[in-house]
């Protein structure tokens, strides 16, 4: 009598580059230097502003980072950094929720440091252009790492030190004699208040408008459209009408620059440019509570609760609610298997 085989197909497990193309380079060019790549996800459950706000992340770490990056609820932190090494995933950026605040912690891997911060306020990218009459976030923006920014941090004190320097390994350097400007299309701020010690994020698009040109020059230089000319008598009327208040911008001398090369059909170099910067989110009111050693774990190097040995078990508590759930129990083999084929993601 024929035997029914129960066949049972072994997973395997695929991963894909970070970029979504064997192309994508992994050392910068001008300085030779390793190009940073990241994981953003979460740990425990996250209401849906904050599953927003994570999204908003993920695309102002673009492109060198996981974009559709898939987690389950059974991925603790080891699955994470078990994919990381071979896609050379250098940061985790990881968002959890406690009665008390949401918290965002940002780790280098694979041993750390982990700097966790409490997020006051936040607001989504969908809520900043929203209250813009124009908002600007062209898709193109996101090719190119950001620029960043740094501002308050020179105080002197270790904890600023170390949180400065996990900032600016986050993106990769640039060499300032050798960019290409049509590279720099994104900026991040990042500023440090010394008297409320707080951390202000910030997430602006760049853009360059010659100085002394109205946008309606502007715009038929750049579109390349026939103007609309039957209502006037003259092609003079075209240039020299006012239009409403945002036709012609006043320029300030101190945001504006001489390019030296040229950037597009308006922007030409030895010419000066006006720079605008433009908030496309998200935005981010920070609080530095904690630094440790190690991945999410180790000796404590900073805290705001007290002494690293004798702080409150209140801070603790809260910040540690979802560390239970990261570290996980290292008895669990078979998550250790669904950890590598979660990461299916494309540019």
């Amino acid at each position: 009598m024929a035997r029914f085989r129960n066949r049972q197909r072994k997973r395997v497990a695929v991963v894909k580059p970070i970029a979504g193309k064997s192309s994508a380079p992994s050392v910068n060019q001008a300085t030779g230097e390793k190009i940073p790549k990241s994981f953003v996800f979460s740990r425990g459950k996250l209401p849906g502003p904050l599953r927003q706000l994570q999204l908003d992340l993920r695309r102002m770490m673009l492109p060198y980072t996981a974009l559709k990056l898939k987690e389950k609820k059974r991925n603790k932190l080891k699955d994470f950094l078990n994919v990381a090494g071979p896609m050379g995933v250098s940061e985790f950026l990881i968002l959890s929720k406690t009665q008390d605040a949401p918290y965002l912690r940002v780790a280098k891997t694979p041993q750390g440091p982990t700097l966790t911060f409490k997020i006051h306020q936040y607001s989504l990218a969908s809520d900043i252009a929203q209250s813009q009459l124009r908002p600007r976030c062209p898709q193109d923006l996101f090719k190119v790492s950001p620029l960043i920014v740094l501002s308050g941090f020179g105080t002197g004190e270790e904890h600023l030190k170390l949180t400065t320097n996990i900032f600016q390994n986050m993106f990769s350097a640039i060499d300032v004699s050798t960019v290409k400007l049509s590279s720099c299309q994104r900026i991040l701020l990042v500023n440090y208040d010394k008297v409320k010690k707080l951390i202000d994020f910030r997430h602006y698009s760049i853009r360059l408008q010659p100085v002394g040109v109205s946008r309606r020059i502007r715009k038929f230089v750049q579109n390349h459209q026939v103007p609309d000319l039957r209502n006037l008598q003259d092609v003079s009327d075209f240039v020299t009408r006012a239009g409403y208040g945002s036709e012609s911008e006043a320029d300030d001398e101190a945001a504006t620059v001489s390019l030296a090369s040229n950037l597009d059909r308006v922007n030409k170099s030895s010419t000066k440019s006006a720079v605008k910067l433009q908030e496309i989110g998200p935005r981010m009111t920070l609080e530095l509570v904690r630094i440790e050693q190690g991945l999410c774990c180790g000796e404590v190097i900073f805290s705001t609760f007290g002494d690293s040995k004798q702080k409150s078990d209140k801070g603790k508590e809260d910040v540690e609610e979802e560390d239970a759930e990261v570290m996980g129990d290292t008895e669990d083999e078979e998550d250790a298997e669904d950890g590598e084929d979660m990461v299916d993601e494309e540019e």
